[in-house]
């Protein structure tokens, strides 16, 4: 019989950027991610699973995340709860520069569970971060969310990506679930499971062959 996952909830960069400053998440809707991502805390905290807390923050002057302005700061669902670790970061990846993997080495923690923002940015490079340096990830497709681009490569719309970034997720990176999914594994002390690429692909495939 495996032993029960070993746990930490990574909450990153729920700030108020994202709810009504100048990156407004569109998909899911920000009210119903920011709930649930309040929810995952709280039962991290009566499981007694870490949580850890990051911050982004660029230079003060930036058009976003700027230190000492009102949209870096946390947002309140985050701020007005406990946490047993905080990171702050400047780059994508909640590793990358800071101590995050030896914070989690020094804990024995072998899965990540990745709520925040942004699903196709921080989160899966934090995601993809955690999968190379040997943790099973988990993340919670409805306490994170997206926001719609546009560029020279083209238009993508907040629920495009969101729903994409979490099929390929889900594929190979991360077992992707719900909120309610998770607080259920958690207090059973059982994991999640995580697709395959192959499988993944074959599933498509059927689901375009003729009846």
């Amino acid at each position: 019989m495996s032993l029960p996952p070993r746990r930490a909830l990574i909450v990153i960069d729920v700030q108020n950027e994202y709810v009504d400053g100048n990156l407004l998440i569109e998909y899911p809707d920000v009210n119903h991610s920011l709930a649930n991502i309040g929810r995952a805390i709280d039962a991290a905290r009566s499981e007694r699973v870490p949580v850890i807390v990051v911050q982004n923050f660029a230079p003060a002057g930036a058009p976003i995340f700027a230190r000492g302005s009102r949209g870096a700061e946390l947002h309140e669902v985050v701020a007005s709860r406990a946490h047993d670790h905080y990171v702050e970061k400047s780059l994508p990846s909640a590793f990358a520069g800071t101590d995050l993997a030896d914070w989690l080495a020094a804990r024995e923690i072998d899965t990540l569970t990745v709520v925040g923002y942004m699903t196709h940015n921080c989160d899966a490079s934090t995601v993809y971060h955690a999968l190379h340096a040997g943790l099973t990830v988990e993340f919670l497709a409805d306490a994170t969310g997206s926001l719609p681009y546009e560029n020279s490569a083209g238009f993508a719309s907040a629920e495009e990506i969101h729903r994409v970034f979490c099929v390929v997720l889900q594929s190979r990176f991360a077992a992707v679930t719900n909120t309610d999914e998770w607080i259920a594994a958690v207090e059973a002390g059982v994991p999640l499971e995580r697709g395959s690429i192959y499988a993944s692909n074959q599933k498509a495939r059927a689901g375009r062959e003729p009846g």
